[in-house]
Parts: structure tokens; sequence; C-alpha cells
């Protein structure tokens, strides 16, 4: 019986009772779920027990994450899904290798993190069979991170599969916290509560004594059972001197851990020796815990004691502590020499045929644990624990053994090494709290210039989350001038160019310009850093001419399966194209650096390609692909701690939100992504958000407030180059403002930029802009070579689209009505088709005042905007004939999930098959 958690309980009932009401679709129930934390002793566990009781038999899957294990990769995923691993015959061939590799099967390595983690939720969708499942996972403070990784990953992603994901979280212990799922906090109980639960499972206390137990336990129920069970029979009965009770102790999780070992003192010493071993281990195999507790004279029958005072539970073939604290009491009550000596057994247990292999990490970590010196031996060991973690992407496993293997050696070079190996592969892991702290004992003089370049590319990275893009590009200019002219200085100077330019500070920008060499390679980041007259003298007309491609940069969105290593060259090579006006190259470079972090697993760049993805789409147009890159983008960076990245995210689909006209998701997204940039020195991220805000108030024709977030933009901006994108904007906000003269320094950049770039899409725009600050016939000629190079160049609709209406809105005003028409009806169609609802209004009422009459049942229906995000997007990839598993795949969702969002899409477009999408899709646009 629980006491005082009725509420809870019933959260949790209604989350199995709607995961097992399926709707007849063939979808399953309605999945959740829930994070439950809080204090030790406050009943997370009982609570879990309370679900797995409601569940169930057969429909529980359940691990528990094990402190001892934490460094060992996928074993708690191991626990939870291999009672059905049989269903892996049934998942697409990539998602059952990933999980069969997690589980050590077939010897392969997980390479792709992100199959793993929608492998997951596909079995769970399979062991589900409709719902409901229930998935519990307790001590998730202790799990392995590659299993939590998964498992979240996984949890976030629940839909229709009828699947009940409950995690239970220790508060106070590091890395503990589960983001991104529903929280449910533990709290002390009430007194109606406390005095039930002692009235009913305590033994009879003196009223002085059940004051102090009250006192001490502060609403703990796991304290109110185990401190009257730590007191002697006249000490219940009133005899209580100050120090009876553990007082004084910082928390009632410390006081119930003194209560447990004031039981565990009484044992006799064989069976505390047995504890010890298995509170050193605790991997629930009992014939180990045998083995290894031979070493100190103990045996079987030792364990009686322990079994009667109900501080263990052992079944056949397995040993468990009733309780995690009764695990850590007996650990920390024992000297140091007894712990040592119980890892050095344990080590010594898991030697010969069941050590060598699946037991060889296990192994050699308790042979770290028993050594307090140097070992030379034993850090070689770690070392192979750590790249056997590494290639099954247990990153943070991986981190932890390298920083062990630097301890155990007397080398000062190889502990640099291995320190700086244990940094990166924490990052990789996304903890940057612990990547820092390791930095700050590496001895950089005793790296070579790769792991030097490594390192501080890192600490980049670590700044850029956890700081400012300007510090994090004076950490890569410092490496640059001690490295110096060596293989490992262009990707270092490559990613201080985009650390300098998301910072939005000239002078930084110029620093970084110096130390560029004059070689071909740098030749585009010269362009990104340097005056814009230096790139190209301004051609005399506004004919294109050939400019500098990414194809100059070595590994520039060619896709040739190189390692993680040429991803700063080709991100800054599409980054140049977006820059720069070419657009399909920044596309083309855009979309091989997905595919490549997909297929290569390099899930440190994935975000950063998206984001990449998302604006290179966005500029040419393809509005709800650029959404759908730039929303899994989000996610992915969300899910990695990447700060940096998400602001600039949030700042893209602001931008999409503001040229939809959806002013509450714009602000939202917009001012968000501002907060972050302005607090972190983010200037060209709060210039994307700004810039969104901006179009948000153009296209709802309040000129005046446009005009101040534009120029606010541009001033964060920092540099001619990384303002070339809002100035059309700009010039325009000015021009409706009536305040033309504050767009000729802005007319003046663009001219200049277009003659850098040389691309007709750069010089229809600046044409553009000087049509908009020029009268007569001069504007005229302006506007009609501005269309004539949006024909020339890379489609860009919503850019033409622009063009022909402040043409058509010109024509009017000129009284040219018929000629106005054509390009206003022109300009509306394109804005329709692409849901920029704000800006099609704008086109409506200048027809309207061109004395057209506009039919509202003519308009072409947006279908589209009738979906939510998800089902858009499921819509748009079956629409290419992709199936249920290859959509799920790609999205990262359950085929029952995919079912689910096409039957309920299918009626909000008027179709009754997936046949029928392709067409749907194509009239739609």
């Amino acid at each position: 019986m629980l006491y005082g958690r009725g509420t809870e309980q019933d959260r949790i009932r209604r989350m199995l009772v709607r995961a097992g009401a399926g709707d007849g679709d063939g979808a399953g129930g309605a999945s959740g779920a829930l994070v439950i934390h809080g204090e030790a002793g406050m009943g997370k566990t009982a609570l879990l027990e309370y679900a797995r009781g409601l569940a169930g038999p057969g429909r529980v899957l359940r691990t528990v994450g094990i402190e001892s294990e934490m460094e060992l990769a996928f074993g708690g995923l191991h626990q939870l899904l291999w009672p059905v691993a049989s269903l892996l015959e049934r998942l697409p061939r990539p998602q059952a290798a990933a999980l069969s590799a997690a589980f050590g099967v077939s010897g392969e390595a997980v390479r792709d993190r992100f199959a793993l983690g929608t492998a997951v939720l596909a079995i769970l969708s399979q062991a589900a069979g409709g719902g409901p499942l229930l998935c519990v996972v307790d001590d998730s403070q202790w799990l392995d991170r590659a299993s939590l990784d998964a498992l979240v990953f996984a949890a976030r992603r629940l839909h229709r599969e009828g699947v009940v994901m409950l995690f239970a979280v220790r508060d106070g212990v590091p890395g503990g916290h589960i983001g991104g799922l529903p929280q449910l906090l533990l709290r002390g109980l009430d007194s109606a509560a406390v005095d039930a639960l002692l009235t009913d499972r305590v033994v009879a206390l003196s009223p002085y004594a059940r004051e102090q137990i009250v006192e001490q336990a502060q609403g703990n129920p796991l304290a109110l059972l185990e401190l009257p069970a730590s007191l002697t029979a006249e000490q219940r009965g009133g005899q209580l001197n100050p120090v009876a009770l553990p007082a004084g102790l910082s928390s009632p999780s410390s006081r119930i851990q003194e209560a447990f070992q004031a039981q565990i003192r009484r044992l006799p010493d064989a069976t505390r020796a047995m504890l010890l071993v298995a509170a050193a281990d605790d991997s629930g195999d009992l014939d180990l815990v045998l083995r290894a507790s031979a070493r100190f004279g103990a045996a079987l029958e030792d364990l009686e004691p322990a079994e009667d005072a109900t501080l263990v539970l052992l079944s056949e073939h397995t040993l468990a502590f009733r309780h995690p604290l009764i695990r850590s009491a007996t650990y920390q009550d024992a000297a140091l020499a007894r712990r040592l000596a119980a890892h050095r057994a344990l080590a010594d247990a898991l030697t010969g045929d069941r050590g060598a292999g699946q037991h060889a990490d296990r192994r050699a970590w308790h042979l770290a644990a028993a050594t307090t010196g140097a070992d030379e031996a034993v850090a070689a060991e770690m070392v192979g624990v750590a790249e056997r973690a590494g290639g099954r992407q247990g990153t943070a496993s991986a981190s932890a053994a390298y920083e062990r293997a630097a301890q155990l050696t007397v080398d000062p070079a190889a502990r640099a090494q291995l320190l700086a190996a244990a940094a990166i592969t924490s990052a990789e892991a996304g903890q940057f709290h612990r990547t820092a702290a390791l930095t700050d004992h590496i001895n950089a003089l005793a790296l070579d210039p790769r792991m030097l370049a490594d390192l501080a590319r890192v600490r980049a990275i670590v700044e850029l989350d956890r700081g400012s893009p300007g510090r994090a590009a004076r950490i890569l200019l410092e490496c640059a001038d001690r490295i110096g002219q060596c293989a490992d200085l262009a990707p270092v100077l490559t990613e201080a160019v985009q650390s300098a330019q998301s910072s939005g500070d000239r002078r930084l920008l110029a620093d970084v310009a110096a130390r560029l060499p004059d070689s071909p390679q740098y030749a585009m980041a010269r362009a990104m850093t340097g005056p814009l007259d230096a790139v190209r003298e301004p051609a005399p007309g506004p004919g294109p001419g050939p400019g500098p491609r990414a194809a100059e940069l070595p590994h520039a969105g060619h896709g040739d399966g190189e390692g993680e290593d040429g991803f700063a060259e080709r991100i800054l090579a599409g980054v140049h194209g977006l820059l720069f006006a070419d657009h399909r190259a920044a596309l083309d470079t855009a979309a091989a650096c997905v595919r490549d972090c997909r297929t290569q697993d390099v899930v440190g760049w994935l975000h950063t390609s998206l984001h990449l993805l998302a604006e290179a789409r966005l500029s040419l147009g393809l509005h709800e692909e650029a959404r759908a890159a730039a929303e899994e983008g989000l996610a992915v960076a969300g899910q990695f701690g990447r700060r940096h990245r998400e602001t600039y995210l949030r700042a893209t689909l602001a931008t999409l939100a503001a040229l939809q006209g959806d002013h509450e998701r714009c602000t939202g997204l917009g001012e968000a992504a501002l907060e972050h940039a302005d607090a972190h020195g983010i200037g060209l991220a709060a210039a994307h958000a700004l810039r969104a805000l901006g179009l948000l108030d153009l296209g709802a024709g309040d000129a005046g407030s446009a005009l101040a977030r534009l120029e606010a933009a541009r001033d964060r901006a920092g540099h001619p180059v990384l303002t070339a994108f809002l100035l059309p904007d700009l010039v325009e906000a000015a021009v409706r403002a009536g305040q033309v003269e504050r767009a000729a320094h802005a007319v003046a950049v663009m001219t200049r930029w277009a003659g850098a770039a040389q691309q007709p899409a750069a010089w229809a725009l600046a044409r553009r802009c000087q049509a908009l600050t020029s009268s007569g016939a001069g504007a005229g000629e302006h506007f009609t070579a501005a269309l004539r190079l949006h024909e020339e160049g890379t489609a860009q609709p919503f850019e033409r689209a622009r063009t022909e209406l402040l043409y058509g809105e010109w024509l009017r005003r000129e009284r040219r009505r018929s000629d106005a028409r054509g390009r206003l009806r022109s300009a509306l169609e394109t804005f329709e088709g692409l849901g920029a609802r704000a800006w099609a209004s704008r086109a409506r009422t200048e027809l309207q005042a061109c004395g057209e009459t506009l039919d509202p049942a003519g308009r072409r229906d947006e279908l589209l905007d009738r979906l939510s995000p998800q089902e858009r997007e499921v819509v748009r990839l079956a629409a290419t004939g992709a199936t249920n598993r290859q959509i799920a795949a790609r999205l990262f969702l359950s085929p029952r999930t995919v079912g689910h969002h096409l039957y309920r899409a299918f009626p909000k477009l008027g179709v009754t098959t997936r046949n029928d999408l392709p067409l749907l899709l194509d009239r739609d646009r």
C-alpha cells in the first residue's frame, strides 16, 4: 500500500488506460512517458511497482541502473530489451543490426545512434502489439549513458504505440536529470499520510520517539520505516539521548543511510564481507558473488542473516539489494582496504573463460577500482575498455575509461594524451561540464599538433554552448598560433571563421582574416572575413559572372566518405554559397553533409548540417522542406545540449513563421532566440532573429517597426557579407516608412555584394533595391532588370514574387494598371502556393486597388495548412513512395505512428489512399 500518493497513482493509471485504448485505426493507444524524480526514499520504486501491478504479467519490461555498471555501454538497454530480442527479425535490417550490435550479439559496432534510437522505438512498438506495454527504468541516474540516450530518444518520440515509459531518477545525483519529458516530483508526505504510515507499518513508538522520528524523516516514506528499525526496543520506548538518531545530517537520505548502516553493523563479519562484494559489483549474479566471496572465507549460508533482515533478496541465480541505499550504505561503511579487496576479488573471479570475452570490461573496471597507485598494465586495459566503448558509441563510458587510464599512468605525455581523449569523448557525449573540468588538467605542451587541434576544437564547442562564440574563436586562434603551418591548421581556422562570424565582432573577424594563409585553400574563408571590395572588384553592370564556388575548397560537399575531419570545411563551403548567393551549391553541400552525417554517424555535425540545409531550402523557396530540416535540427541540437545551434534554428523557424504570417509562433521563437543570443554574444543569431521579427512586421504593414528591427539586425551582424541576407528587407522597410535616406548605405552595400558574388540572384536583389530608391523611368528599368535576372539565376520563387509585388505597386502608382495586374497576379499565385499569407494579402489588396475583383472561393486551397507539422512531413515522404517503415526510420518514429498520422491526414486532404498524394502535393504547390 502506498501512503499519500493517490494523485501520482491516478496519473500513472490514466497513462496505462490511455495506452490500452486503441481506436480501431490500426494504431495502439496513446503512448506516454514520465520521469518520476525526488530524493532517495520518496517512493519512486514503489510507484514503479504499482505500475507493474496494473500492467499485469507479460506486459512489463524493466531495467535498473547500477552505479558500478554506469560505464558499461548498453548494459541497461540489454537488460530491458533482451526479453523481447526475438522480435529483432521483424525490424528493418539497419535497426535490427543496430540493436544486435548494442547487445554485443553481432560483434559489430553501433555506427548510427539514430538508427539505434529508432530501433528501440520500433521494437517497443512491436512488443506492445497495440498495448499497453509498460517499460520501467529504475535508478535512471545510474544507467549507462548510451542506454539512457537511446531510451530517452525513443520516449520523446512515442505517439500511438500503446507504450508507457516510466523513469525513476534520484535528485541530487550528477548527470541524473532527464530533460524533454514530462516530470513528476515526489515531495514529502503530508501529516495525514505520515500518521497513517506510522500507525499501520511501524511497531509501537512512545510519543517522544514518534515525534523525533517524524522530525528527522521530513515526510520521507523510507525514512519513516527505516529510522525506527535502527532503534533498540528501549529507544523506541522513549530512552533516546541526543545522538541516538543521526541528527544534523544534510538530508533525510543520508539519515536513512545511517539507519541502514546501523543494521549492517549488527551482522556477522562473513555476512558483511559478502554484502560488500555484492555492493562493489551488484550485477545481480549470485554465482559471481559467491566465487568472489570465497576469497574471504564466506559461503552461501553466510547470506542468511542479511536475507532474514530483508536487506537482500535472493533467488536461485540472483542477488539484489532491497533498496539502492542499502547497497551504497554497505559500500560506504566499509574501510578503504576492504573495498579494494572486494574489487580485486571480483576481478579475479572474472578472470578466465568468462572474463576473457564478454566480461572483459567489467574485469578491467574492477582492476582499476582495486588499484591505488600507478599501474601501466591496468592503464592499458582501461584504454582497451575506452576503445571498445567508443566503437559501440558509448562515448560517456569511453571518456570515463580514458580518464581512469590517465590516472593510472606515470608518463606525463601519455597522461596528457589520455586526458585529451577523455575530454574529446565527453564532449561527443554532450557532457560539457565534465569536458571543461578535464581540459583544466591537461598539459597542452605535451600534446602533438593533431591532438592539440582536436582539443582546441572541443574546447571551442564547449565555449559555444556555455559561453560565447567570441571566446570560442579566441581559443581556436591561440591554437592556430601554436601549431603553425601543418595539416591540422585548416579545420582550426575554418571553425575560427565560423565562430568569429557568429560573434558578429568585426575586429575579431579581422584577426581571423590576418591569420589566413595566402593560398587557394583559404580563398572562401578570406572572402567571408575580409572587405567586400577585396573579394572581387564590382562589375560595371549587372551582368553576372563566375563567382567563387564551393568546389574550390577540398571536400566541399562531394560526399566522398571522409571522416569527421572534413566537415568543418564542407560546412564553410555551404555557408559561403549562402553568403554569396550560390544557393544551389549550398543546397548540394548541405544535403551531402546531412547524408554523410547519417551514414557515418557523425552526430556532432548533424544539427549544423541540418541548419545549413534548412537555410539553403529557405533561400530557394522550399519552405515546407526547410521547416522539416529545421525542426529535426532543433530536436537533435536539444537532445545533445547544443544551445548555440538551437538559437540559430529557432531563428530559422521564426523566419518561416514570419513568411506565413504566424505572429504567435514567430514572436515566440524569435524572442527566445534573441534572448539567448544577447546573453551569450551570438551577434549573428541575434541578427537572424531580429530579421525574422522585422519580416513579420513588414508583412503586416508596420514598416516603422520593421525598419527599427532590421537596422538593429544589421548592426548585430557586424560584417557587410553577413548583412546581405537582410538588406533587401531593410531597404523596403525604409522606403515604405518614408525614410529613403536610411536605405542609401544598404543599397551601396548590396551593389558591392552583388559585384563580389557575381550571381544572377545577387544582382536581382541589388537591382530591386536600386529600383526602390530610384524614381521615374530609372526605377522601371531596375525592376525589369531584376526580373530578368531572377529568370537567369537559380529559382527563388519567394524573392521573385516580392520583386513582382513591388514592381506591380510601382506600376499602379504610375497609372499603368493593366501592366500592374499581370505582375500582381503572378505574385499572388506564388505567395499562395508558398503559404505566405501576409504577403498574399498585400498582393490581393494591390490587385483590388487596380480594380480587379477577386473571388475568394477561387483561391487555391492551402491543404497542407490543415495538417500538423508531423503529419505534413509524413505525407510529404509518403508522396515520394516511401513505405511506412522507411518513413519511420527517417523521422525516428515507429511504423505504427506513421500509419496513424496518415490515417488522420487523409480526411483532412480529401483523399483515400497514398496513391493520391503525389498529384495532390503537386497541385498544392
